[in-house]
């Protein structure tokens, strides 16, 4: 077990942080560097911040593997969606879903679609990752069948998706929040509605008139949709069973069975699917699961691809394992830093100059949303996100009369949604590999995602929306601690 060291220098905790995020702005943003080259670079100057405080290299790499332990789930998820992908291709369900999508929804209704479809699909099920991979892959497709701007339609699937991951109670963010934070599950969503509905509202206006106007709106390609639903039609055996796959899929996220049995499950029965409807081959769909599906594939089964148009093909060459393997390796980069940052202590340091700089709840609000996503820059990790800042800052609020409902709402509008923003982040990471669009190509579209943050802020400053704590609970806390310091 690694003995504790003293904490840093509040200049040496600062150090790191300052360093990774100065890379990436500047390297990346500006000179457009590979992300993982930088956040290599970031590990090992934080990894020399570490041996400078006295840790030993076992000590450093002991902090990456555990780190990396840890994310194992995340990253068998992210692989295993690659194969998803794939093989709803291998059974039609994706080109089915896609097919409808064409026929039912106008290019100017596509954004708001999207947006509402995604929404109503994560709310039932509480995970935004399994509403983008499902519904969110489909209404891309549709999207670019109908030659509307990817970013936009990416941007309405994670608003969408994490709507739903915010305010449902089957999300685990959402049961998560109200446990750091020191409150209920339904105090926690109904104290939620404040910043999560108005923010709602205007993410609909936006994508409504956007696909009014520009690009969206201007789609002269009609004849170009008709000849994508001719090329499905004449490429797959269109049938209702092909939704299958998806059911099982929202069924699992419903009744709460693990994620990875469930997305092994739904790939399965898509390749079942693909040999029995499609005539497909079991080692085609192995090939495509591992490789990634290729059109080539329905030329070896007798169909004629020659004449098609090209958008058909940027359909369907999609997914595979292999596909998720630079996604994985910008994990394992990210988690090299944070792995190292959490050894050092340093967030624990940074942060707690912020209780001694809180004057009102203004502040208190704003430090607490500073907090959160700085912990989501520098960890990668949504759930420390909410778990550090819940209980560095619940006695503040406890100590300002103010009810802890406040801070777990500030914590998910900080941290839970603001997760997929962050290019290098295991929700950013998978939000672009499975949409195909970069997370800063989605960024100023997500606006479900930064709105919230906007209304906790003027909520903080006006007071409107900012609950009190209850004389009585008030008491009660005041009296269990006191307890608490006695027993010590």
């Amino acid at each position: 077990m690694t003995e504790q060291k003293p904490l840093p220098s509040l200049g040496l905790a600062v150090a790191p942080i300052a360093a990774m995020l100065s890379l990436l702005v500047i390297g990346y943003g500006i000179f457009g560097l590979r992300i993982e080259a930088l956040l290599l670079t970031s590990a090992v100057f934080t990894g020399l911040i570490a041996a400078k405080i006295g840790y030993s290299w076992d000590d450093i790499m002991g902090a990456i593997v555990d780190k990396l332990a840890k994310a194992m789930p995340v990253i068998l998820i992210l692989v295993s969606v690659g194969g998803l992908i794939a093989s709803w291709m291998i059974s039609g369900t994706i080109p089915y879903m896609v097919y409808w999508g064409l026929k039912l929804i106008s290019p100017e209704y596509i954004l708001i679609a999207t947006f509402f479809v995604t929404s109503v699909v994560s709310v039932c099920t509480g995970t935004s990752w399994g509403s983008a991979g499902t519904v969110g892959v489909a209404l891309m497709g549709v999207a670019a069948g109908l030659d509307v701007s990817l970013a936009a339609a990416a941007g309405a699937v994670v608003s969408g998706a994490y709507f739903g991951d915010k305010i449902s109670p089957l999300s685990d963010s959402t049961n998560f929040a109200p446990i750091v934070a020191g409150t209920t599950l339904y105090e926690h969503i109904q104290h939620m509605l404040y910043t999560t509905v108005p923010s709602f509202v205007i993410a609909a206006i936006v994508f409504f008139f956007a696909g009014q106007h520009g690009d969206i709106a201007s789609v002269e390609t009609p004849q170009k949709v008709v000849e994508i639903l001719a090329g499905i039609e004449s490429l797959y055996s269109l049938n209702l069973l092909l939704v299958l796959p998806p059911v099982l899929i929202l069924w699992g996220a419903v009744s709460k069975k693990p994620v990875l049995p469930l997305m092994l499950s739904a790939s399965a029965l898509a390749l079942v699917i693909g040999i029995v409807l499609q005539d497909f081959t079991l080692q085609q769909g192995f090939e495509a699961y591992v490789n990634g599906f290729n059109i080539s594939m329905l030329e070896a089964n007798g169909h004629v691809t020659q004449g098609l148009i090209p958008d058909i093909a940027k359909l369907l060459n999609r997914g595979g394992l292999f596909s998720m393997m630079s996604t994985i390796l910008l994990v394992f980069c990210a988690f090299a830093f944070a792995g190292i940052l959490s050894l050092t202590g340093a967030l624990n340091v940074v942060l707690g100059q912020f209780l001694h700089l809180i004057k009102n709840t203004g502040q208190l609000i704003l430090s607490t949303v500073i907090a959160t996503i700085t912990v989501v820059f520098t960890t990668s990790d949504g759930k420390l996100a909410l778990l550090i800042p819940g209980e560095l800052f619940q006695g503040a609020y406890r100590k300002m009369g103010l009810d802890t409902k406040n801070l777990s709402r500030t914590l998910e509008d900080a941290g839970t949604i603001i997760e997929p923003l962050v290019p290098w982040t295991a929700a950013g990471i998978y939000m672009a590999g499975t949409l195909g669009v970069s997370t800063l190509d989605y960024l100023p579209w997500a606006i479900q995602c930064y709105a919230s943050v906007v209304f906790a802020l003027i909520y903080g400053f006006t007071g409107f929306g900012i609950a009190k704590a209850k004389p009585e609970t008030a008491a009660d806390l005041e009296r269990s601690q006191t307890q608490h310091a006695n027993a010590q």
